[in-house]
C-alpha cells in the first residue's frame, strides 16, 4: 500500500522551489541546494526531539539532542544529516527527517526542518 502524501503546500512549494532547488538540473544540484539552505538557515545550536524510529540511527522516539551542526557535505548527497551530541561528545550524524525543532526553537530554524520534513513526506527526490 502506498504511503499517503500530505496536501500540497503552496507558500513551501513556492519556496522549495524558488528559494532551495532553484536552477538545479540533476540530483547533486538538488541535493547541494537543500544542504546550503539547511546550513544557511537553521541557527545552530537547537533542540530537537526524535519523531521517528530508523535503523541507521541511535536514537528512539522522544529522545530529545542538541543538534550542533549539519553533517559534512559528502555525508548529504542522499539524505540530509546533522550532527547531534552523543555520549557528551559531538560527531554522531542522524537523518534530520527523525528529529523535530522544540517549540522554543527560533522561527527559521522550525521552519528550515519543517521544510525538509515536508519535502521527504511529499515523497519528493534529489
Amino acid at each position: 500500500m502506498a504511503k499517503a502524501r500530505k496536501a500540497k503546500d503552496a507558500d513551501r512549494e513556492e519556496r522549495i522551489r524558488d528559494e532551495i532547488v532553484v536552477d538545479a538540473h540533476d540530483e547533486g544540484e538538488r541535493a547541494m541546494g537543500w544542504y546550503c539552505y539547511l546550513d544557511d538557515t537553521i541557527q545552530f545550536p537547537f533542540t530537537a526531539r526524535c519523531v521517528k524510529d530508523r535503523p541507521i540511527s541511535p536514537l528512539r522516539v522522544d529522545d530529545e539532542v542538541d543538534v550542533l551542526d549539519m553533517a559534512p557535505e559528502n555525508e548529504c548527497e542522499h539524505e540530509m544529516f546533522v550532527i547531534i551530541r552523543w555520549d557528551k561528545k559531538p560527531g554522531l550524524a542522524v537523518p534530520l527527517s527523525s528529529l523535530k525543532a522544540i517549540s522554543d526553537t527560533d522561527e527559521t530554524t522550525q521552519q528550515a526542518v519543517e521544510d525538509w520534513h515536508y519535502w521527504v513526506n511529499q515523497g519528493y527526490q534529489f
